[in-house]
């Protein structure tokens, strides 16, 4: 049985907030009439494999990108293939969905200072969710981030080329129980909107624990290292 844990709030993640919390009025837009006429963000470039020095958390723990990359890699390289093969075997009717934790489940949240913003896409993993967007997947993202970073979450992750169909973070009694729980919990709502979870992607057993999804895929954390 996988192992459940409660995630208390890290320095990294208060300073997410704190600075969160300032640039949010700079950087997306006040109100929904004008997000509605706001310019799509560009796709962010992804760096250079050695073109950069990681920050961060990662460099405080001595995680090596390249390593976390390749690693991520042999994850993925399981999943796209299954993911395409099940696209093409759905049946008649079927709304399937993929969902997806996001902190070094979808965006390098660790490998990069907290002021980054936006910050950069694990690009494996955004070039599946691409595909199965294309092909009719619904793309979810259920995170342990705190609701106040709704807005800025979502557009980050636009920015850089990921295609969210729903976005799902903790509002506040959710800071108080158990992240497994919660995320659990949100894939049910999933399923009862009548979709069908036929991947969940993430790096921490919480973001997998609990069913609610066909198949599973971790990415590596190195024993809780990456959050």
């Amino acid at each position: 049985m996988s192992r459940s844990r409660t995630r208390r709030p890290s320095v990294r993640t208060a300073g997410v907030v704190a600075a969160a919390t300032a640039v949010l009025t700079l950087v997306v837009p006040a109100t929904a009439a004008q997000a509605a006429t706001a310019p799509a963000p560009s796709p962010v470039t992804q760096p250079a494999a050695n073109s950069w020095a990681p920050g961060g958390n990662a460099a405080i723990q001595g995680i090596d990108y390249g390593t976390w990359q390749r690693d991520v890699a042999s994850v993925i390289d399981v999943a796209r293939p299954y993911v395409e093969k099940r696209i093409t075997q759905a049946p008649a009717g079927e709304k399937p969905a993929i969902v997806l934790d996001i902190d070094n489940s979808s965006l390098e949240t660790d490998f990069h200072y907290f002021w980054t913003f936006p910050t950069p896409a694990i690009a494996k993993v955004r070039d599946l969710v691409q595909y199965a967007d294309s092909r009719g997947v619904a793309i979810f993202f259920v995170t342990a981030r705190p609701g106040i970073i709704y807005s800025l979450t979502k557009y980050n992750l636009t920015a850089v080329g990921y295609p969210v169909t729903g976005l799902y973070v903790r509002d506040l009694p959710d800071l108080f129980g158990e992240v497994s729980a919660y995320k659990t919990g949100k894939r049910a709502e999933i399923e009862a909107r009548g979709y069908t979870i036929i991947a969940n992607i993430g790096n921490n057993e919480s973001d997998l624990a609990g069913g609610h999804a066909e198949r599973t895929f971790k990415l590596p954390d190195y024993g809780g290292k990456l959050s």
